[in-house]
C-alpha cells in the first residue's frame, strides 16, 4: 500500500531483540533491535511472565508499574511515552493494543493521544477490530492494522452464538478499515491474507517467525516478518 512502505522495509523484532542478556519488552531489548537495524513490535497485558508479581497492567498506575522488577534484568517497565523517547524515530514501531473485548475505549484513545506529534514511523494494531476502529476515529492519520489467525471454534458455542460474534466482529471491522494485516505464520496460506495482499493491495505481516521453515513460508505469503528466537 502506498505510504506504508516503511512498515515492511525491515524485519520486525517481536518484543525487541531479546536473548541472553536482554529480556523481551525491555529498554535493553529495544536498544538491541535498533542497533541491529530491526523494527520493533511491543506488547504485553499482564505481569508475571517476565516480571515479578501478577495481575493486569490495566489495573495498575504508572507509579505501581515503575516499582515492578523484571525477573532477569535490572530494567524497569517504561511507559509508551518513554518508549517513543527511547526510539526517537530510529526504528519502526508496531504497537499491539491488548483487549478484553469489553468495549473499553481508554487504551486505544490514550495510545493514539500519546502518539500525537510523534515524528517516527509507528503503527497501532490489535486482534480486536473494535480497538482498531477507536484508533481510526481518534487518530485517522495514524497507521492501524488488524492482527488475526485462523478461527478456532469454542466448545459449547451454538450456531447462533458464533453468528452473533461474527456479525459484531465484521461490524467493527467495517468501522476500523485496517490498513494492514498481521497474520499467524502457522495458518498461512489463508484467504484473509491473500485477499488483503492481492485484492486490497495492503501489506501483510506474519507472526511469529522462529525457524527457517517459517521464514520460507513467510517469504511466499507475506510482505514482512515479526520474528523472535531466530534472526532474519
Amino acid at each position: 500500500m502506498a505510504g506504508l512502505d516503511w512498515l515492511t522495509a525491515r524485519p520486525i523484532a517481536h518484543r525487541g531483540l531479546h536473548g541472553p542478556g536482554a529480556v523481551e519488552n525491555t529498554p535493553t531489548a529495544f536498544n538491541a533491535a535498533i542497533a541491529a537495524g530491526y523494527a520493533i513490535v511491543h506488547h504485553d497485558a499482564k505481569l508475571g511472565r517476565l516480571t515479578e508479581g501478577s495481575g493486569a497492567l490495566a489495573a495498575m498506575t504508572v507509579a505501581d508499574l515503575r516499582r515492578i522488577a523484571f525477573k532477569e534484568t535490572a530494567d524497569r517497565i517504561i511507559t509508551l511515552g518513554e518508549l517513543l523517547d527511547l526510539v526517537a524515530g530510529r526504528a519502526t514501531l508496531a504497537i499491539e493494543l491488548k483487549s478484553l473485548s469489553d468495549g473499553d475505549v481508554r487504551l486505544p484513545r490514550r495510545a493514539a493521544a500519546v502518539l500525537t506529534g510523534y515524528g517516527g514511523p509507528a503503527a497501532l494494531m490489535s486482534f480486536d477490530p473494535f480497538q482498531v476502529a477507536v484508533v481510526r476515529e481518534a487518530a485517522p492519520a495514524r497507521a492501524r492494522g488488524l492482527i488475526a489467525e485462523r478461527a478456532h471454534g469454542r466448545a459449547g458455542n451454538t450456531f447462533g452464538t458464533r453468528w452473533r460474534r461474527a456479525a459484531r466482529y465484521f461490524a467493527h471491522l467495517v468501522r476500523a478499515r485496517p490498513q494492514f494485516l498481521a497474520y499467524s505464520v502457522a495458518d498461512l496460506p489463508a484467504l484473509p491474507p491473500l485477499f488483503t495482499r492481492y485484492v486490497l493491495r495492503r501489506p501483510v505481516l506474519t507472526w511469529t517467525v522462529r525457524t527457517e521453515a517459517d521464514r520460507a513460508k513467510a517469504e511466499k505469503w507475506a510482505d514482512q516478518v515479526l520474528f523472535e528466537g531466530w534472526w532474519p
